[in-house]
């Protein structure tokens, strides 16, 4: 455990520690828009989980980019944008896929709308936390990489 905390102290350790935190706000934001949605307008689950995907994006986006990642100014369209909103929209597919099944499974389990809401969510979440993972590396080697990043990753391996 002291390991992990001395890691979370490294440039690199903060900046996974304030990803995980952006993540959790983004699935707070983004699983209570879902359920909203679905339980209380009784939407689909595809077109909630589409429009949740996207207030969740947004915050996710602008919190990762500049405080996760300390980027400011204008955002690079082929660099930061088009890799982030790409990852999003893979994320989109297939949380998207994963709601429709959830709400057809949940359909066959239970015919409580809340019941149904809350596998949905529980399913959506699950999803998520598949590409969450693969989307840290890709964002911190790809798209938001600044030169002192990568003198940050040779001075972590050093030391590690």
């Amino acid at each position: 455990m002291s390991s992990l905390r001395a890691r979370s102290r490294t440039p690199g350790g903060r900046k996974a520690v304030r990803y995980v935190l952006v993540s959790v706000v983004t699935v707070v934001v983004s699983q209570i828009a879902l359920f909203t949605l679905y339980a209380g307008l009784h939407w689909t689950a595809k077109s909630a989980n589409l429009l949740a995907c996207v207030i969740g994006g947004i915050p996710s986006y602008y919190l990762n980019r500049r405080w996760t990642w300390g980027k400011t100014g204008r955002s690079h369209f082929l660099k930061e944008i088009v890799p982030f909103w790409g990852l999003a929209l893979l994320g989109l597919v297939f949380s998207t896929w994963t709601a429709d099944f959830a709400e057809t499974k949940a359909h066959e389990l239970t015919s409580g709308r809340l019941a149904q809401a809350m596998i949905i969510n529980a399913a959506v979440i699950a999803a998520f936390g598949v590409l969450w993972v693969a989307k840290f590396v890709i964002f911190n080697k790809l798209v938001f990489v600044q030169d002192e990043d990568l003198r940050i990753a040779l001075a972590d391996e050093i030391v590690a």
